[in-house]
């Protein structure tokens, strides 16, 4: 495996350098002075930040944008074997990389490196830790999967020995990560293109608490099934916290504000500590919070510090974001794509002021909905209206075996009120003449379904 000497700055290129993730190692190498170069299929938000920091892309895959110069290609897991690109690359013999090597061999470089995982809340937790470590003076190094208006993007270069880091359990990523200390958030069946099942899934994240130093922490969610599992693999401290069990950290006397935010008395070892109050909404937030409180205590910071940033802690791009509104009704926008994360959304919009509330949701890779199919369903039958869209492939084929109308059925048969309506245009005119004033609409997927409220609050 090819080693990279950070202190000798080379060419490297990014196939796939518009990725939330491989954006923010691009600009990091660069930051360091590497010459950094890339490719992507098209202009997005995160391609325009990369090339006003001054790195040049190619908006094309094609085998002439690989030159002999090159000193080492990075690519994303999305990227194909027959990629262009990739299969030049080969051919001149330069050093290629996968994104998750790239980002253990980045780890290596910090006494403190913390990895965030689970199967959902990762980047909300990332980002409400990298509050808290920025109110604290830590100088941290953080790498977020969305863009978090605190640093101005997904990425933060410190200047310091901490380095917090969202970690993904797809393809089995994490696991070439090095991290010293990790949050576990939860562990769920997702990913079943990847994974076999969820015993599959269990045994990925056992052998990621086995990464962890004698010197290192564990931060597990306790209740979690058989948490055991994962603690005993743990050669470092472990830590639990939870609502509902005898945990080492908990919380007490949850409120929710007029804006469904809550707050709450955190209780450390059975000892009550002084209110936090969130600014995120849904009960949800509490837990990660709570995994928040234990890490940055275990790193011995102030708990005024901890209380003041997470309370500065607004949201992340595409998580529970307010996007506008348009005729009086409230646009929200929200990255939910798993049936926990629907259901998490959908119980934090009950705390939200509205009169009718109004989802479209749009299913993320035929894989994910076939496997989930009755799950999808289930929690989905719990609002009030909802609008199912047509099937986002992303890396996927259509099977021709499942589709959005037999979900929008199934939301039906569990008790729902679903309709299914191809295309965003006819979507965007069934609110248009739904919605009244006084309503709430959340945009739900981890496609491109945010351009339908975009669009809705532009007009």
């Amino acid at each position: 495996m090819y080693k990279i000497d950070f202190q000798k700055p080379i060419n490297v290129y990014f196939i796939g350098i518009g990725g939330i993730s491989m954006s923010g190692f691009a600009l990091l190498l660069k930051d360091i002075n590497f010459n950094v170069t890339g490719s992507d299929i098209k202009h997005s938000e995160v391609t325009d930040m990369l090339e006003k920091a001054g790195i040049s892309i190619n908006y094309s895959q094609v085998s002439e944008n690989i030159s002999s110069d090159i000193d080492l290609i990075v690519y994303t897991a999305a990227i194909s074997k027959d990629n262009p690109e990739y299969v030049k690359g080969n051919e001149l013999n330069i050093p290629m990389m996968e994104r998750a090597e790239l980002v253990g061999q980045v780890m290596k470089n910090y006494k403190h490196a913390i990895g965030i995982s689970g199967t959902h809340g990762k980047t909300t937790t990332t980002s409400m830790l990298s509050y808290v470590f920025m109110e604290a003076e830590k100088d941290p190094t953080i790498s977020v999967g969305g863009l978090l208006d605190g640093i101005g993007g997904n990425i933060r270069i410190g200047h310091s020995d901490y380095f917090i880091a969202e970690s993904c359990e797809y393809t089995n990523s994490f696991l070439k990560f090095h991290p010293t200390a990790e949050i576990i958030l939860n562990v769920e069946a997702d990913h079943l293109d990847f994974f076999k099942d969820l015993d599959d899934i269990r045994n990925s994240f056992k052998k990621f608490a086995e990464i962890i130093p004698e010197y290192g922490v564990l931060v597990i969610n306790g209740e979690i099934e058989n948490t055991a599992f994962f603690t005993d693999a743990c050669k470092g401290k472990c830590i639990t916290y939870g609502l509902n069990g005898d945990f080492d950290y908990t919380a007490k006397d949850i409120e929710f504000n007029e804006n469904g935010c809550p707050s709450f008395v955190p209780v450390k070892n059975g000892e009550e500590m002084d209110r936090i109050s969130l600014n995120v909404v849904g009960i949800h937030n509490v837990y990660n919070a709570l995994s928040v409180i234990a890490m940055a205590e275990f790193f011995g910071i102030a708990y005024k510090s901890i209380a003041e940033g997470l309370g500065k802690y607004g949201g992340t791009h595409r998580r529970f974001e307010k996007k506008g509104q348009f005729n009086g009704v409230t646009v929200i926008d929200d990255y939910a794509h798993h049936p926990t994360e629907i259901e998490a959304t959908l119980n934090a919009a009950k705390e939200y002021p509205k009169n009718k509330l109004w989802v479209v949701f749009q299913p993320h890779t035929y894989s994910r909905t076939k496997a989930l199919f009755n799950d999808f369903a289930r929690v989905l039958s719990k609002a009030e209206n909802v609008v199912v869209a047509d099937i986002y492939a992303a890396r996927e084929k259509d099977p021709g075996d499942i589709n959005s109308q037999m979900l929008s059925d199934a939301i039906n048969a569990s008790g729902g009120n679903s309709v299914y309506i191809s295309g965003f245009d006819e979507i965007k005119k069934y609110f248009l003449k739904k919605c009244i004033n006084g309503d709430l609409l959340i945009t739900m997927g981890a496609g491109n379904v945010v351009d339908i409220g975009n669009e809705l609050v532009e007009k």
